[in-house]
């Protein structure tokens, strides 16, 4: 098993000034030795390291805890996709095997960064290098992804945390209508994650959780879906364990194939890991 979506940091409170106050919880360091013992009791066998700094050093700070640790089967980094020279940037990591795709945090974007020519230009580099791209954004940016993503459509795409629906009023409608249009692009894929940040934390519904993965397996199919944790992030609402239980419970009504499908085969596929 395959989880696709951890960070790891050395907490800085500038730097990572995103973490507030209200989440103290991991206003701390986050190692791959602190998902050791979890992954050994579920028998998750590696995961996706994904950028939580948008820094070149961060790519460095990734390959590095990757050498050191084996769990660490893929690295989704950081680029400046407007760099004029992004070819030579492109051309630099791709000497690093362990670096599967990129990221930037689109969720902090607006409209015309989306839809910026220089930046769906440099995506559609991307593919040259058989890199693939993670989809950070709010619900109510799925409208400008969707035209983004329209715009390149042989690129792999995957949607970090289901675009981030609010689990917590239960408001679905627009996110389930964009979400259908998104899914009816073969080449984006989608990665049941994050869902414990958009809901109450302390007080969330099984059932507010299960809606949302309705929607999503309703559209992007078990062959499209892949599991991860947003860890160390989830730990705001709950420990490691709570969601990997939530999510295996929701799977249950899979086959077997369609479950090593999500929790393990589709990542392996889409990261080339």
């Amino acid at each position: 098993m395959i989880d696709t979506h951890v960070h790891f940091w050395n907490f800085d409170p500038i730097r990572d000034n995103w973490i507030t106050d209200e989440m103290s919880t991991i206003q701390k360091d986050f190692t791959p030795k602190n998902l050791m013992r979890v992954y050994n009791d579920f028998k998750i066998s590696g995961c996706v390291a994904v950028q939580a700094s948008q820094s070149e050093e961060e790519n460095e700070f990734l390959l590095t805890l990757a050498e050191q640790n084996e769990i660490i089967k893929g690295i989704v980094g950081w680029i400046d996709l407007k760099n004029p020279n992004l070819t030579g940037r492109l051309n630099y990591w791709n000497n690093f095997k362990k670096i599967k795709g990129w990221r930037h945090v689109l969720q902090a974007e607006n409209a015309a960064f989306i839809l910026d020519k220089d930046f769906i230009s440099g995506i559609m580099q991307l593919k040259d290098y058989g890199y693939s791209y993670d989809l950070l954004c709010y619900h109510n940016q799925l409208e400008h992804i969707i035209k983004m993503v329209d715009q390149i459509p042989d690129q792999p795409f995957v949607l970090d945390h289901c675009g981030k629906p609010d689990v917590k009023s239960q408001d679905l409608k627009t996110w389930t209508e964009n979400i259908k249009t998104l899914a009816q692009n073969p080449n984006v894929y989608c990665k049941v994650s994050g869902l414990l940040g958009e809901a109450d934390w302390k007080n969330w519904k099984e059932l507010e959780l299960f809606n949302c993965f309705d929607v999503i397996f309703d559209n992007f199919g078990a062959n499209r879906v892949m599991y991860g944790s947003d860890w160390p992030v989830m730990l705001i609402s709950r420990p490691y364990q709570d969601w990997f239980n939530l999510v295996s419970k929701y799977a249950e009504r899979f086959t077997g194939e369609e479950r090593n499908l999500i929790f393990g085969d589709n990542a392996k596929a889409f990261y080339n890991l």
